[in-house]
């Protein structure tokens, strides 16, 4: 499932928030409710990311094996197919991506669909399959694999290159999930869900590598399980929350919850702000994991929405 919601990363005053900003009582939080306005269907939506050059966004869905490009100006949508279950897109041309298959990664032609070996990876692991990932400041692809049945940590965090090579750069993990940098390119973030926290590492542009890690969010259960991720301009984690109904802005420094949005799905996956004015916040996700009482209490996981303030 997709949902997209427009909504600013600055900071906004009690004094100055709009109709659909509410105070939580309890927390002194701003928090947002979304409203319906494009759908879609999807089973494990994930990976959401936007291409600023071209003006569209790309998401992935886990489970039905398919790489989707969304126009949100002309709501036009193009779907690609894929051999195996796929975790992850970035773009890389105006004509191409690079998607994470079960076996490594590939290039996707965008004009002509076709999907092609970039470099293999995890070939020999039947329990894991790759997930999240996202490009650093210096355009290597940081991407990480996930243990199927979710229990053990056989996953890895792999460095691929432009060029191909990879490289492990953090192990174990058990669900290889968010990852983002710092403005300044200084510290990178990333997320193994089970762990329930966000952990941060000291970045070095030169190597494209990391080094003093700790801890920078824990997570209580009670807010769910942090998954997908991005950063604004404040340098504030935005992360999806599964079985959480939310995504919840973080402050790294504080380790506080700062801002949520409130979304009518269970699980929340990922997120990306795009739109010309990167004032768009676009959501993925799932109905996977959901009992009869959580589908009942919210439907709308059923057709995949998109979402917004207006």
């Amino acid at each position: 499932m997709l949902v997209c919601l427009l909504f600013s990363c600055q900071n906004q005053t009690k004094s100055d928030q709009s109709s659909e900003v509410i105070e939580e009582e309890d927390k002194g939080i701003a928090v947002t409710e979304a409203s319906l306005k494009f759908q879609w269907k999807a089973e494990l939506g994930e990976g959401a990311i936007w291409d600023h050059k071209n003006g569209r966004l790309f998401w992935v869905d886990i489970l039905k094996r398919e790489v989707h490009v969304l126009d949100p100006e002309s709501k036009e949508l193009s779907s690609f197919p894929t051999p195996s279950r796929v975790g992850t897109v970035v773009p890389e041309t105006d004509s191409t991506a690079v998607i994470a298959l079960e076996d490594g990664m590939y290039r996707l032609d965008l004009y002509n669909k076709q999907v092609k070996l970039f470099t293999s990876l995890e070939t020999e692991m039947d329990e894991n399959r790759f997930n999240d990932g996202k490009c650093d400041p210096m355009g290597n692809l940081w991407v990480g694999s996930m243990n199927l049945a979710e229990t053990e940590a056989t996953g890895k965090l792999y460095k691929v290159s432009p060029g191909g090579k990879t490289e492990i750069m953090f192990s174990p993990v058990t669900i290889s999930n968010g990852i983002v940098w710092s403005s300044d390119g200084g510290t990178m973030y990333y997320i193994d869900t089970p762990s329930a926290s966000i952990r941060a590492f000291d970045f070095d542009l030169e190597t494209a590598s990391i080094s003093n890690e700790r801890v920078a969010v824990k997570v209580p259960q009670t807010l769910g399980y942090p998954d997908g991720m991005t950063i604004d301009s404040e340098d504030k984690l935005w992360v999806g929350m599964w079985n959480g109904n939310a995504v919840l802005r973080f402050d790294p420094e504080s380790g506080e919850v700062i801002g949520k949005i409130n979304v009518p799905a269970h699980n929340v996956t990922a997120c990306a702000f795009g739109g010309p004015e990167l004032d768009k916040l676009y959501i993925t996700t799932a109905r996977v994991d959901m009992s009869p009482e959580e589908l009942e209490a919210f439907p709308w996981p059923d057709p995949s929405l998109l979402l917004n303030l207006e």
